[in-house]
């Protein structure tokens, strides 16, 4: 009861800080507006006009906020905060000028509206860093216990523990210790794990954390995320959830592919200067190909080229075999490590789009040995061509190279059951941010660490219960 407690006076805390800062860069908005256009552009707003001209664009900074995760204070790090509500306040910012312009019924001035968006970027910083240092005085990482059924699943401790201003997770149990020591156990921490557990035992232990009260964390399987996306059907007394098995109705590919077109032509536009800068740079470099070719994996498993600017020397992969690059690797040329930290070496894949091979959003095409691969220890990696491949996507923000296999599946499964022109718009946006971010670029050079690290817990849970013996 007291952390029920303690977690609505959070969200109570965070919703007046959000309802603040929404006031306080709606009121910039208004004393901009009125200083920096004429009066008589729009007379009929200087009455009650005002009124509803600030409560409209209050609204408007809101939704962009809420769908962006802007308000996401503590619960995100602080500069992924600050970036997200960056993103939407410009994207904000950018409608009214347009709104505005609508309403003297011309093409008024854009300097207001752009000194305007750097005032808000002032705010939003120092609310964004205020808010975050509040939630942490207020907020204590929970006493947590991870129960866990494989070896593997040991990963998700490590993910965890980048986060220790949230998560401190204190103890491990292995499934195999049964249900009814782990009851004994988990009643006194303040949180639960159940991490890759047999459906059977994971559900009994789920029904007692939620008949006790205890907050419980669950990583999903890929039923879980199925069902997750199924339809409700409210006709009978006995609730019902249609899954589809589908993928995309035939309105929403249209839909996709009509966003596809339109956005990848609008990139082109703007990366054409970039691409040819950097396509005379990878020939000046070494002489060989601008372009790297290789065959990927999409929709119902066709295959196709997709195109790359080359950052590696010239058959840097000649044996055939994929060799994933690490840091400082000494195939990629001073272009290429330019262009791989800048993400300019995905631009070609704009033709990929406009050729209907690829999505902007969608999972990442996979090489064919990959999928041959994977499909052979996950039979459902499969499920991820339900849908073209995708330049970005849950899989490509949320993952690193060093991400596994059924973990890239299960974010993928994630935007597949969840599909929406909103969700695809809101992920091309927080790639933005995600481009900024270094935590995306770990390489595979990080997998020996976290192997060795695995191995230390294990050794520890094995001495300890020696001890107990």
């Amino acid at each position: 009861m007291k952390r029920t407690k303690l977690d609505g006076v959070k969200h109570a805390i965070r919703t007046i800080e959000g309802s603040l800062e929404v006031a306080v860069l709606t009121v910039a908005y208004y004393l901009v507006w009125r200083i920096g256009y004429d009066a008589g552009t729009f007379p009929a707003y200087f009455g009650y006009g005002k009124i509803v001209l600030a409560g409209v664009y209050a609204l408007l900074t809101l939704v962009l906020f809420r769908n962006f995760d802007g308000f996401e204070f503590g619960y995100m790090k602080l500069f992924d905060v600050i970036i997200s509500q960056w993103i939407a306040m410009a994207l904000a910012n950018f409608i009214t000028y347009w709104q505005l312009c609508l309403i003297a019924n011309a093409v008024v001035s854009p300097a207001p509206i752009l000194l305007l968006t750097v005032i808000d970027a002032v705010i939003i910083f120092v609310c964004v860093y205020l808010f975050t240092v509040i939630y942490h005085h207020l907020y204590v990482p929970k006493n947590m216990v991870m129960i866990y059924g494989t070896e593997s699943a040991l990963t998700l401790k490590f993910k965890m523990d980048t986060r220790k201003d949230k998560y401190r997770i204190t103890k491990l149990i292995d499934i195999s210790e049964g249900f009814d020591a782990i009851c004994k156990v988990i009643v006194n921490y303040d949180a639960v794990i159940i991490n890759d557990v047999h459906a059977e035992i994971r559900n009994d232990i789920l029904k007692f954390c939620y008949k006790n009260g205890i907050r419980t964390y669950v990583s999903p399987k890929i039923t879980d995320i199925i069902v997750r996306g199924a339809t409700r059907i409210s006709l009978f007394d006995t609730p019902l959830l249609l899954v589809r098995s589908k993928g995309l109705t035939l309105s929403q590919r249209a839909v996709k592919r009509i966003f596809d077109v339109v956005l990848s032509a609008i990139a082109m536009i703007v990366a054409a200067p970039i691409m040819l800068i950097t396509a005379i740079a990878i020939k000046i470099e070494d002489g060989g190909p601008v372009f790297y070719k290789q065959e990927r994996v999409t929709i119902h498993g066709k295959v196709f080229q997709i195109l790359k600017f080359r950052s590696m020397i010239v058959d840097a992969e000649k044996d055939g075999k994929s060799h994933p690059a690490t840091d400082r690797d000494p195939r990629i040329t001073r272009v290429g490590s330019f262009i791989r930290a800048t993400r300019i070496d995905e631009l070609p894949q704009i033709l990929n789009i406009l050729k209907g091979d690829m999505s902007i959003v969608g999972p990442r095409p996979e090489r064919v040995e990959h999928m041959q691969e994977y499909g052979k220890d996950i039979p459902e990696f499969a499920f991820r061509l339900k849908v073209k491949g995708g330049l970005t996507g849950y899989a490509q923000i949320y993952g690193k190279y060093n991400t596994s296999p059924y973990d890239k599946l299960r974010l993928d499964m994630n935007y597949i059951e969840n599909y929406s022109l909103m969700l695809d718009i809101k992920l091309v946006l927080t790639t933005l941010r995600i481009l900024l971010s270094k935590e995306s670029t770990e390489g595979f050079d990080k997998l020996e660490e976290l192997e060795r690290m695995k191995q230390e817990i294990l050794k520890e849970q094995a001495e300890a219960v020696s001890e107990e013996v």
